[in-house]
């Protein structure tokens, strides 16, 4: 990996023991939970469905995919993460696989998937394009791409970036609906923007910065 890859997965690592704090990342409270699962059960298919989540985190929308049925792998580049998110599963008695590795390149060999997912993940990639065409590549005839994005309130504040030379990556700070469209629609057959920011449940509080789900069937 490079010094900057290397030091994007040592922060993410150290960040997983206080990870599931934030609101929209463990899913602690009950209307936050069921908040993603029902924008979950209208972006994916009826199961059960191969899904692969890339950047998985500690796993609880993992574990969401997982309790509605469908077989989930979930990919990240932080080991603590997918610890926590094995434990996680394992915990409410429900199987899934979690996988160490490059959200870009997912180390999954040639299996194709139903549901590629990806949250509030593509900004921190040095080549957020060519992961988009790789993760579209993942997918069978017919899946779906849903990536959970957004252009976040603190970007263009004043202030150091969360690793050194993060500040230098394409999509520093989140990326629009606008540009993200752009970019998957020659990708796809068909794509849409759900805004997410006028759902205060999903984060556990107001937001008054760009969220989004782009949906996309190949």
């Amino acid at each position: 990996m490079s010094d900057l890859a290397t030091a994007i997965a040592n922060y993410w690592n150290a960040a997983a023991s206080s990870f599931d704090d934030e609101p929209d990342h463990g899913l602690r409270a009950e209307h936050t939970r069921a908040a993603w699962a029902r924008r979950l059960e209208t972006w994916l298919p009826s199961g059960p469905v191969d899904v692969l989540d890339i950047g998985c985190g500690t796993g609880s929308l993992s574990l969401l995919v997982a309790e509605a049925g469908h077989r989930v792998t979930g990919v990240d580049l932080a080991p603590r993460m997918v610890e926590q998110a094995r434990e996680k599963l394992a915990a409410a008695d429900l199987t899934g696989r979690f996988l160490v590795g490059d959200a870009a390149m997912p180390p999954t060999g040639d299996e194709r998937f139903d549901v590629v997912l990806s949250r509030h993940l593509v900004w921190t990639l040095p080549d957020p394009e060519a992961a988009l065409r790789e993760w579209v590549e993942r997918l069978r005839p017919g899946g779906r791409l849903v990536l959970v994005e957004g252009r976040w309130r603190e970007a263009g504040q004043s202030g150091a970036p969360y690793v050194a030379g993060a500040e230098l990556l394409p999509w520093s700070g989140g990326v629009g609906a606008d540009v993200l469209k752009a970019v998957v629609g020659p990708l796809v057959a068909e794509l849409r923007i759900e805004p997410l920011e006028g759902d205060a449940d999903l984060w556990g509080g107001p937001v008054n910065d760009e969220r989004y789900a782009l949906i996309a069937r190949v």
